[in-house]
């Protein structure tokens, strides 16, 4: 089957093309501007079509020989957005209906029953309405809360979460609601390409095994992510555009987009029917719980390859990692540290250099420093420095070296430490080698360069704090291993040719 997406450079979207691709289908794009789409590793293998849906003078050419198209496209985050997005469905329903589009697939939301809905909600069904009433056949899928890391709805929880021990809370968070997690919905949405009998108009509940108090997901979340149990303290009078003020200052989640979200979990979301089991059954294994959802969001953020994780594409594995398509506050946060210097020595010298870091070759800064902080590991329990390394000059994946891991190795090129000191997170280390040209058309053999970057990945509040501790240090101990690493790379370089002259001599 040919599918459009809309929205592919949205959270949903930018994880639904690839899984897409993989099911067989063609797979086609639209986008206002394709340069956001530019880095995605699937950008090859799709087509790639500039437009608007807020412009019908644009769509034509997107949905032309279409079977079925997704519409996957919000503007929450503007003031406008309920008209804007109505205008949006509006012409993605008529051009569809003029392409002779066999069917329509929009993920909306929840329907609160008995009760006026907030903007966000009113906005959603608005849409769902205008599609089914399309004269396309549509497949609406309400789902409430998202659990994967990028979803608005559970960076909002993370963070209120993780930086928050004790929450003055107001009473919507006693309001129950059905997650999700991701990767059920990518696989309701795949499987809705082709699964329902043709003609099939209407909308479908969907939503994860467990239906929990928002309370509850925050304490659950807690218990998941390895933090202290969490103290919920609910006031009455926080209304809804308190809350919203309260988590812009707690969350990174922008103002504009924490206030709808809000809004809406004043009314409870839970599914009112399960009919899509009908025609896709429920995986054999069942749909994903809460607890085991938040662990994958989470997993491949803590265990990730440093260098890559804030921008490598989702993997089937891996549905809750962001991508470069992400908004920049998803993902949670990482502290991060970078040097790079020019090393008028040869990469290989450089190398040399690094690969014998540590043990009886110290770290190249502060030595009392490094050593302070040894000891006050070994006082809490941590390794400490004792371990030093197995052989003065290489390392191998997998080994100790004093209170790091030696994670990754590429020979001559990268060397990842994770840390294994008692820290309130999780830290790693890389330092990278790249060649560079001597500026006379040379191979770049006396030239390199030197790249250092930490990263830090804080669990809990009292995360944030360890890293705000230690920062003010950080010019001396890393900018100072920068420094006197590439100074020990120069001395070598230096060094070097008379060895091989002596060497030449005894011959």
């Amino acid at each position: 089957m040919r599918c459009l997406v809309t929205g592919a450079t949205g959270y949903v979207g930018g994880r639904l093309v690839p899984r897409l691709i993989a099911a067989g289908h063609d797979v086609r794009c639209l986008t206002r501007d394709a340069r956001r789409l530019r880095d995605v590793p699937w950008a090859r293998q799709v087509e790639i079509v500039t437009g608007d849906v807020g412009d019908p003078a644009t769509l034509a050419p997107a949905f032309a020989g279409v079977d079925v198209a997704y519409y996957l496209v919000h503007s929450l985050g503007r003031r406008d957005f309920e008209d804007v997005d109505r205008i949006g469905a509006a012409n993605v329903a008529a051009a569809a209906r003029r392409a002779g589009v066999g069917r329509i697939v929009y993920l909306g939301g929840p329907v609160p029953a008995g009760a006026a809905a907030s903007a966000h909600l009113r906005s959603r069904a608005e849409v769902a309405d205008t599609l089914l009433s399309s004269g396309v056949p549509t497949i609406v899928l309400r789902a409430g809360v998202i659990i994967g890391s990028g979803s608005a709805s559970f960076e909002m929880l993370r963070y209120l979460t993780e930086r928050l021990p004790v929450m003055v809370s107001p009473r919507w968070v006693r309001n129950r609601v059905q997650p999700i997690a991701i990767r059920d919905v990518l696989r309701y949405l795949v499987h809705a390409a082709d699964a329902f009998p043709p003609g099939t108009n209407r909308a479908f509940d969907i939503g994860g095994p467990d239906i929990l108090t928002y309370s509850d997901l925050m304490r659950r979340y807690a218990a998941v992510a390895g933090l202290r149990r969490r103290v919920i303290v609910r006031v009455r009078p926080l209304t809804p555009k308190l809350s919203a003020l309260w988590v812009g200052l707690v969350t990174p989640v922008p103002d504009a987009i924490a206030r709808p979200l809000v809004a809406s979990l004043v009314h409870e979301a839970v599914c009112g029917e399960h009919d899509i089991a009908e025609y896709i059954p429920d995986p054999p294994d069942g749909l994903t719980g809460f607890d085991d959802a938040v662990r994958l969001a989470l997993r491949r953020i803590r265990d990730a390859d440093v260098e890559t994780r804030w921008s490598t594409a989702v993997w089937p594995d891996a549905p809750g990692e962001p991508l470069p398509t992400d908004p920049t506050w998803s993902g949670g946060t990482a502290y991060t540290d970078d040097r790079e210097r020019p090393v008028n020595a040869p990469a290989g010298e450089l190398w040399r250099v690094i690969e014998s870091i540590g043990g009886a070759h110290g770290w190249y800064s502060f030595p009392l420093a490094w050593s302070v902080r040894g000891w006050l590991d070994r006082l809490v329990g941590g390794v400490g420095l004792r371990r030093g390394r197995r052989d003065p000059h290489r390392l191998h994946v997998g080994e100790a070296l004093d209170f790091w891991r030696v994670e990754e190795i590429e020979p001559g090129a990268l060397l990842r430490l994770r840390a294994e000191m008692r820290l309130p997170g999780r830290a790693w280390l890389e330092m990278r080698v790249y060649g560079e040209s001597d500026g006379d058309g040379g191979s770049g053999d006396r030239h390199s360069r030197y790249h250092q970057r930490a990263v830090y990945l804080p669990r809990g509040l009292a995360g944030h704090a360890y890293w705000a501790l230690v920062w003010p240090f950080h010019a001396a101990i890393f900018g100072g291993m920068a420094r006197n690493i590439a100074h020990a790379a120069e001395r070598a370089g230096v060094q070097a040719p008379s060895r091989t002259a002596a060497r030449g001599r005894t011959v």
